[in-house]
């Protein structure tokens, strides 16, 4: 397979990915709102921390206020991870290896990027319309992924991007929630902290595979050991590294004999440091201490994953560059990364 449509396969499932968890936070974020006083920025700028996009924020909209987080998070042009920007990315790396994905594949991604670029009427819906729209869109190109391209090495380098995705945000959010609103043990407890602990499985999407996995109350505690430890449940990081390495071994056929490389090394490291660890331990070290380690590695396996099989010779085109509204297309041979792979927490 050629490094630039691997590049753009990985790149693909990663912007779609990103914008479903963008829908899906801000969705989650809009039911929270209405429990808390008009005007409140409460439960939207950790969203934003999510996201690793502070600086950005802060600079673009100093007061930042709910309907500035929505507005960076949806259709800011000048942050490269908007869902506009992440569904025009996706759409142009889509373009450019149509002969790789099924006419199915691309014809959803357009479809969502022309009613995200050209739909007055959708612009006119209700914010919640709008994102379920945008997750339910999202959604679709998964499933139609999952059932029209076949399990060679496209499928594989799919599968990546959309678990690094994944891993990277499921983690980012729980570290928000433990690091960034309840700073100190004393603030834990309560009806408000219970609501909260409910709004962030609803943003992972797992809150109904929680009560049914869970015997127990909803604590800090059970939420993190779901979201972090959890083998069967398909948003949680370990669940992510073990379709992480799998794809891996898959993609990589038959190694040659000797030592492992430092991809091998690592993507083993990060599987068996999740997959025997209890909750108790990482509580007990710290659990942002331990995202963040997290975070830093996720960040050297895309640098690894890049260094290996994605060299592309031309010019790396930004999206914020390249796929808004109006802005003309990079040309042909150019993949459409994002501007920062997996942001440090």
């Amino acid at each position: 397979m050629l490094s630039r449509v691997a590049e753009a396969l990985y790149w693909i499932n990663r912007y779609v990915e990103r914008a479903e968890n963008i829908s899906r936070f801000l969705e989650v974020s809009e039911a929270m709102a209405l429990d808390c006083p008009p005007g409140s920025a409460e439960p939207w700028l950790p969203l934003i921390d999510a996201s690793g996009d502070r600086e950005l924020f802060d600079r673009i909209f100093p007061t930042g206020g709910p309907q500035e987080v929505v507005r960076f998070l949806v259709q800011e042009q000048d942050n490269p991870s908007s869902i506009i920007n992440c569904i025009s990315a996706a759409r142009e790396n889509c373009r450019q290896i149509r002969e790789v994905i099924t006419t199915e594949m691309w014809e959803q991604i357009n479809d969502l990027y022309l009613t995200l670029l050209e739909s007055d009427h959708f612009w006119r819906l209700p914010d919640q319309e709008q994102l379920h729209e945008v997750r339910k869109s999202c959604q679709l190109f998964y499933g139609i992924t999952d059932a029209t391209l076949s399990r060679d090495l496209s499928w594989q380098f799919s599968k990546l991007g959309r678990l690094v995705e994944r891993a990277d945000k499921t983690s980012r959010i729980l570290d928000v929630k433990y690091y960034l609103l309840l700073p100190s043990p004393e603030e834990v407890g309560g009806v408000l902290d219970e609501l909260q602990w409910i709004s962030l499985l609803r943003s992972a999407g797992a809150y109904q595979m929680f009560r049914q996995s869970q015997q127990q109350g909803i604590t800090p505690k059970a939420v993190a050991e779901f979201l972090l430890l959890d083998p069967i449940f398909p948003r949680s990081v370990r669940y992510c590294l073990e379709g992480l390495s799998k794809s891996m071994r898959v993609i990589r056929g038959n190694p040659v004999p000797g030592p492992p490389d430092d991809l091998e090394c690592l993507t083993g490291r990060m599987l068996a440091s999740w997959s025997y660890v209890r909750i108790d331990e990482l509580v007990a070290q710290g659990l942002h201490e331990a995202i963040d380690r997290f975070q830093t590695d996720l960040n050297h396996l895309h640098g690894l994953i890049d260094a290996n099989y994605f060299v592309v010779a031309s010019p790396i085109v930004e999206p914020s560059d390249t796929a808004t509204a109006g802005d003309s297309s990079p040309s042909p041979s150019t993949v459409v990364p994002a501007s920062s792979a997996c942001a440090p927490a």
